[in-house]
C-alpha cells in the first residue's frame, strides 16, 4: 500500500512538472502583453496597458502576415480535406491488389522529414519559376500534409459501416451522393480533427515559407514573428507576447468551433437498417 501511494505521488509530480512547463510560458505571454516594460521573467505589470496590442494591430506588415497566414492555412486545410476524403473513399470501400503496399507507403510517407526534400524541392520551383509565390507554396503544403491526412482519413472512414451505402444504392442513390450525404456527415469528427492537425500545422510552419517565400509582403506570421528579435540582442518583449497571444488566436478558435464534433465520436448504433 504505502509503495502504491510513494508510485501515484510521482506520477502526479511528473504530470504537474510537464503542467508547469506549458503554463509558465503561457503565464509569461499574457502578463508580458499588457505590461509596459516586459523582461524575460515573469511579474506582474507594475501599469497595466494594451498599448502593445495597439502597436502590433495598427502595423499593416501585421495584419497582412496575418492574412498570408489564414491564406495558406486555411487553404491547406480545405485542400487537404477534400483530396483525402476522395483518396481514402477507394481505400476504405474497394479491394485492390496492391493496397496493402500503397497504404505502407503512405504510412512511411507520413514519417519523411519535410528537411530531407527541401533543397530539391526549392530548385524544382526556381525550374518552375514558382518561387515567392502563396498558391504553390500552399499546394507543396498541401502535398506534404495529404499522406498523413488520406491515412487517417482512410481509419475514420472504416468506421462508417458499408450498410448505409448500400441501402442508399437500392434507394437509387450514387456513389458520389451517399459519400456527400450519408459518409461524410458521419465522419465529422473525423474530418474536424484532421482539418485542425493540417492548419495548426501550417499555422506554425516556419521553415517552409522562410524558404520558398521571398518577398516580406508575403511571408506569414510564423515567420515575420521574429521581426521582434532585434539584430544586437534587443527584443520587444512585450509587442512579442502580445503578437504571439493573438498568434495563438486561430488556432484556438478553430478548436472551440470544431470541438463538439470531435467531442462525438462514431456512435453508430442503430443507424444501420435492420
Amino acid at each position: 500500500m504505502v509503495k502504491h501511494g510513494l508510485q501515484r505521488k510521482i506520477q502526479y509530480g511528473i504530470l504537474v512538472f510537464l503542467g508547469l512547463c506549458f503554463l509558465l510560458p503561457l503565464l509569461w505571454i499574457i502578463l508580458a502583453s499588457f505590461d509596459p516594460n516586459a523582461q524575460q521573467g515573469i511579474k506582474m505589470p507594475s501599469t497595466w496597458t494594451i498599448q502593445n496590442f495597439k502597436d502590433v494591430l495598427g502595423d499593416s506588415s501585421n495584419l497582412r502576415s496575418f492574412g498570408v497566414g489564414l491564406i495558406l492555412s486555411g487553404g491547406q486545410a480545405i485542400l487537404v480535406v477534400l483530396v483525402s476524403v476522395l483518396a481514402a473513399y477507394p481505400l476504405s470501400r474497394y479491394e485492390m491488389r496492391f493496397k496493402k503496399s500503397f497504404l505502407l507507403s503512405i504510412l512511411f510517407m507520413t514519417a519523411l522529414p519535410i528537411t530531407a526534400v527541401m533543397v530539391p524541392v526549392f530548385q524544382m520551383f526556381l525550374f518552375f519559376k514558382m518561387q515567392n509565390s502563396i498558391i504553390a507554396t500552399m499546394l507543396f503544403l498541401t502535398a506534404s500534409s495529404l499522406p498523413y491526412g488520406i491515412w487517417m482519413m482512410k481509419n475514420f472512414m472504416d468506421s462508417v459501416p458499408i450498410d448505409l451505402e448500400e441501402s442508399a444504392w437500392i434507394d437509387g442513390a450514387s456513389v458520389w451522393s451517399s459519400l456527400r450525404r450519408i459518409v461524410a456527415p458521419l465522419m465529422l469528427p473525423g474530418i474536424a480533427t484532421i482539418a485542425i492537425f493540417t492548419f495548426s500545422g501550417s499555422w506554425g510552419n516556419f521553415f517552409v515559407p522562410y524558404i520558398l517565400l521571398q518577398t516580406p509582403e508575403k511571408l506569414p506570421a510564423s515567420v515575420t514573428i521574429y521581426q521582434f528579435f532585434g539584430s544586437h540582442g534587443m527584443v520587444e518583449y512585450g509587442r512579442l507576447a502580445a503578437f504571439s497571444l493573438l498568434y495563438t488566436m486561430p488556432s484556438v478558435v478553430l478548436y472551440i468551433f470544431s470541438q463538439r464534433y470531435m467531442s462525438k465520436g462514431f456512435s453508430m448504433g442503430g443507424a444501420t437498417k435492420g
